[in-house]
């Protein structure tokens, strides 16, 4: 007869696998929702040292300098709003996981409870067929905790990436002429050319929620990609604008775009206007699917992303409840 821990042995193993699902010592969230709270605390510091220094000093080595705080009260309060969003992503990451280690021992609970139950019956056939089944059936409810939360840290990994900018700050003692070139040249890439750094291949190379990659044309358009899967799993809402909590079709996709510094009309029908139509063999990430009343993002793999209820990836398709549907368009073209 198969001992009981041996038939319990892979649902075990899970949860080992899983740990305590909480950080051990000071937990990393706290100390990024700290260090964000102090950054928060010199940008107020910096903006009335501002206002002072505005009043009391005039003149061009004046507005030099004006120039320079500014920009780096600006930078500080980014690097604020970052950190918090980070600590956020960390915070719902580690309640996943919290989620999935209570549900894997309910599981496992479960199984020993039946086990309790039949243990006078396992001396026959029966019951030992029955002990066996009851074990493949909580191990399958075991492996779909395990699935759910691999796509939900696949969510938070990406929700983090988008977190990230995209360009590293110039070092402070790099000269003026330095700084100068680089603005220079960033400010005469078009908008459809690639970072050098993306590769030879002239893309922006995107990390999808299944584990494969898509190549975007630019870094505009990664930026929109990843801003739109980050809000994967936010509720549908009719007219809503918040990301994380509630939006529909279009402000899905305008909130993304404008993420990468690109504008977008409110409307869904209306943002497809003065962007280049692209067919469906040269799609690539970033590209939006405009219908009369409808609009969806490529993220590349022949997936979209878009507004439903919650947001979600879905398969790229030209029918939606009998919409018409105008073509695909490249904002960054």
């Amino acid at each position: 007869m198969p001992e009981l821990d041996t038939l319990a042995r892979p649902i075990t193993d899970l949860l080992s696998a899983f740990g305590s699902g909480t950080p051990g010592g000071t937990d990393p969230a706290e100390v990024i929702r700290t260090a964000a709270e102090r950054l928060d605390t010199v940008h107020a510091a910096c903006a009335t040292d501002l206002g002072t220094l505005d009043r009391s000093w005039q003149g061009s080595a004046a507005a030099q300098a004006l120039d320079r705080v500014a920009e780096a009260q600006a930078a500080t309060a980014q690097t604020a709003e970052r950190g918090t969003g980070i600590a956020e992503v960390v915070t719902k990451a580690y309640a996943d996981l919290r989620t999935a280690t209570t549900d894997l021992c309910e599981i496992l609970e479960s199984f020993r409870s039946f086990a309790a139950a039949a243990a006078p019956a396992l001396g026959t056939p029966t019951g030992l067929i029955a002990l066996v089944a009851a074990a493949c059936e909580h191990l399958s409810r075991a492996l779909a905790v395990v699935r759910r939360v691999h796509d939900q840290l696949a969510q938070h990994a990406m929700a983090l990436q988008a977190l990230v900018p995209p360009e590293l700050p110039t070092p402070s003692g790099s000269s003026d002429a330095g700084r100068t070139e680089a603005a220079d040249a960033h400010r005469l890439r078009s908008p459809d050319q690639s970072d050098p750094a993306a590769g030879s291949t002239g893309g922006v190379q995107v990390a999808l929620p299944d584990g494969s990659t898509a190549t975007a044309p630019n870094e505009a358009a990664a930026t929109a990609v990843r801003a739109a899967l980050a809000q994967q799993g936010v509720p549908y809402v009719w007219g809503g604008n918040t990301p994380g909590q509630g939006l529909d079709c279009s402000s899905l996709t305008k909130y993304a775009y404008g993420e990468a510094g690109i504008e977008l009309p409110r409307l869904a029908q209306e943002q497809g206007i003065g962007h280049a139509q692209v067919d469906r063999s040269s799609l690539a990430p970033g590209d939006l699917a405009v219908w009369d009343g409808h609009v969806a993002m490529i993220v590349g793999n022949g997936q979209m992303v878009e507004a439903g209820d919650p947001v979600q990836m879905s398969p790229i398709r030209t029918e939606n409840s009998g919409m018409q549907f105008y073509g695909f368009y490249r904002p960054t073209a």
